[in-house]
């Protein structure tokens, strides 16, 4: 046993004081770039133009056993829209405000925006429909024959959802009630936007 620790006595002693390894020091970061590639770093993740890893959709859950809510990425729009149903569903304003993409929005702003999404979350809910580009109508020549803004003229093959339309009744009624929510797309997830 003297062996052992005659060594390691010697080592202990002989390593400089106020060094610490490297690892003790500048711990590695592993952050996520805008384009979803991962970087390791000993910065922080906002230093480079980055942010923390998302979570893994696969392990993270919407409810912790202590009851509050973590948000996960909107990796899909089925996800997305699961997501508005269930803050919608729970009355959450937070909930709905953590799928909202914040960028660039000013304080002003964001206390609007917020009062928009409690009046969206205390609104009973009937249906969420995808709204897509309107595709025109073209000439043999070309030429626009018809916007087709209306949506009169169908769409001969489907195109990626550009927003999402809330159908709702107004709280204690039956009078309708529509909110259009943009969708964008950043960090690999989807996002929404008033």
């Amino acid at each position: 046993m003297r062996l052992i620790l005659l060594p390691l006595l010697a080592a202990c002693l002989a390593w400089p004081t106020g060094i610490l390894p490297a690892s003790a020091q500048d711990p590695v970061q592993r952050c996520t770039t805008m384009t979803g590639e991962t970087v390791y770093t000993d910065k922080r993740c906002e230093d480079i133009g980055a942010m923390d890893r998302l979570p893994n959709p696969a392990t993270a859950s919407t409810r912790g056993a202590s009851g509050l809510y973590r948000g996960t990425c909107s990796r899909t729009l089925s996800d997305l829209v699961a997501q508005i149903t269930a803050a919608v569903d729970a009355r959450d304003v937070n909930r709905l405000a953590d799928i909202y993409q914040w960028n660039g929005i000013s304080d002003r702003s964001a206390h609007r925006i917020l009062d928009q999404l409690e009046a969206v979350v205390q609104r009973p809910l009937i249906d969420i429909v995808p709204i897509r580009p309107a595709t025109p109508v073209l000439a043999e020549d070309g030429s626009v024959l018809d916007a087709n803004t209306d949506g009169y003229y169908p769409q001969t093959t489907p195109q990626r959802p550009v927003g999402l339309r809330l159908e709702q009744t107004l709280k204690n009624s039956a009078t309708p009630s529509r909110t259009v929510f943009g969708l964008r797309r950043a960090y690999n997830c989807f996002w929404i936007t008033l």
